[in-house]
């Protein structure tokens, strides 16, 4: 367990006095076979189980009855045969007093603890189940089809843990900051390898192998490619080549799964020439707005728009975008070249939560989410920061030719477009920077004791040197 069992504790008296009533279910994850039953993939445990109770292994379920105040750790013990392969571990009843005086109990017993519940007319609260196997086993205990399990998930208990998850401690701060540490090496790494003729994979293969000598894993899959102007542009075989630039979006995620996540874009060459050069600098100047303006209780939605109004008018000074600023905004036109949302909360799941649902991660009864606009409809967060939020700050600029060949032709935002100049940048890829932000009293910071060179001085510099 990472963290005291005080603070698991502390974190389910929290929660069961948040849901008041009825009887909660917490599941952990189960082993996940790659190809076949003994083949599996390394154990990633739920993070809202690891959250509140804090234990790695597999096949358990945390129950908090909210009336009484009773919790159990529901598993069944390893058997010999297992033992033989894997090693002794803890019996469930040794993990339920490690997690804080919990009732243990075997899996057989949880049907019996619903159906009481049930009998009783008391409400069962579940977050919604992502995986497979938890939908079929939540169908056996309650009779809800998997295709209507996200619908009736416990809405009172996924805001209570997104309200508590969303702040993080102290303690979880150091945790992210290890993550960022190793987040740290992967990217100068990958900027020291870029050069032409190094293939897209075997950059990405290096990054993801120091995670993994560091006990760790990746926290999302690498993006690792020449065609920057792709969101998820996944490594291929290719080489570099000489004049385009990588961008590369990566992050470690520690043993105890926080994660961090940085974004860079690097000229091949080792410098960026003179277009590379005008709007990558826009990029910068987004990115740095945001840090700048970052602060409890300013909402992430006029963050994210001002990063928006940087972009506008250095595209403006190019050239590329014309008109009132405002108008361009509201319009939507930006999104041209800017089609997802400034950034993202970021602890356990490098996308905080998301599985919960992100409509309620990112936004409140204050702040809601605009989905009739394309761009801002992919706006992960928009509500009022407060003090020890983790967030992502990454702007960024593309240029997309299936957008701008649909956009042209349709005149979308034309007042607003210079598309014969846009044309000419349909070679150019993308440019992002990213960063993770922790709101603090006062402001924010970085997170990671070091920062990954961005500016283009300092990565022509780095560049030079490697």
């Amino acid at each position: 367990m990472l963290f005291s069992k005080q603070t698991y504790i502390t974190r389910r008296t929290v929660l069961r006095q948040r849901i008041e009533h009825g009887l909660v279910l917490i599941f952990g994850n189960n082993e996940s076979p790659m190809n076949y039953p003994s083949n599996g993939y390394k154990f990633r445990q739920d993070s809202t189980f690891l959250y509140y109770f804090g234990l790695q292994r597999d096949g358990l379920v945390g129950v908090i009855d909210a009336d009484s105040g009773d919790e159990w750790l529901i598993g069944d013990d390893i058997d010999i045969e297992d033992i033989v392969w894997f090693g002794s571990v803890d019996s469930v009843a040794d993990m339920a007093a490690q997690t804080g005086a919990l009732k243990s109990a075997p899996m057989s017993r949880l049907d019996s603890l619903v159906q009481d519940a049930r009998d009783s007319g008391r409400q069962i609260h579940f977050l919604p189940p992502y995986r497979h196997d938890q939908m079929i086993q939540f169908m056996d205990l309650t009779g809800i089809h998997p295709r209507d399990q996200r619908a009736q998930a416990s809405l009172r208990l996924v805001r209570a843990v997104i309200e508590q998850r969303i702040v993080k401690t102290p303690e979880e701060v150091a945790e992210i900051e290890r993550a960022c540490a190793i987040g740290y090496e992967m990217h100068t790494t990958a900027m020291r390898m870029c050069r032409p003729g190094v293939t897209e994979q075997e950059i990405a293969g290096r990054i993801s192998g120091i995670a993994s000598s560091r006990g760790c894993i990746t926290s999302f899959p690498s993006i690792l490619s020449m065609h920057g102007e792709i969101m998820h542009g996944y490594p291929s075989p290719q080489p570099l080549e000489a004049g385009r630039l990588m961008l590369c979006d990566c992050g470690a995620e520690t043993n105890e799964n926080y994660c961090s996540d940085n974004t860079r874009t690097t000229p091949i060459n080792g410098r960026f020439d003179a277009r590379q050069r005008d709007i990558y600098q826009i990029v910068v100047d987004a990115h740095d707005r945001a840090f700048e303006i970052a602060r409890p209780d300013v909402k992430w939605w006029d963050v994210h728009f001002e990063a928006a109004r940087v972009i506008t008018e250095g595209l403006k000074a190019l050239g590329l975008m014309k008109g009132n600023t405002d108008d361009a905004l509201e319009a939507g036109a930006h999104a041209m070249f800017f089609p997802h949302g400034l950034g993202h909360a970021m602890g356990m799941d490098v996308h905080d939560m998301e599985g919960l649902g992100q409509i309620y991660v990112g936004f409140d009864d204050e702040v809601q989410p605009r989905l009739d606009q394309f761009g801002t409809n992919c706006l992960r967060f928009g509500r009022r920061l407060r003090e020890g939020y983790v967030m992502t700050d990454e702007p960024g600029i593309y240029f997309i030719p299936a957008l701008i060949d649909e956009w042209r032709a349709s005149g979308h935002c034309a007042d607003f477009l210079n598309f014969d100049a846009i044309e000419t940048y349909k070679d150019f890829g993308g440019i992002r920077i990213e960063d993770d932000l922790l709101i603090t009293a006062d402001g924010c910071r970085y997170l990671g004791e070091k920062m990954i060179p961005y500016h283009i001085d300092e990565v022509e510099e780095f560049l030079a040197k490697r």
